[in-house]
């Protein structure tokens, strides 16, 4: 894992924090889509609660109906 030393990190603040702000979007999109992988492969929301290192409810309550819609829309072809 890559420490803050060795990344280049923007002086100015408002790049820092736009910087930050990519990072945590791009971070949510890899959870999100390593969630609905899990989910499809048969996983249980205690797996994947352990494997983020949350609770069984955190994980259920954040990606539970997202990944419900996924496989509504996968089922109708949309």
């Amino acid at each position: 894992m890559t420490d803050l030393h060795h990344l280049n990190i923007p002086e100015e603040p408002g790049d820092a924090m736009a910087a930050a702000l990519a990072l945590r979007e791009l971070a949510d999109q890899i959870e999100r889509k390593a969630v609905r992988q899990a989910v499809e492969q048969g996983w249980t929301w205690a797996q994947i609660a352990e494997a983020l290192g949350v609770t069984r409810q955190a994980a259920h309550k954040k990606h539970a109906a997202a990944c419900a819609s996924r496989r509504a829309a996968d089922l109708t072809g949309d």
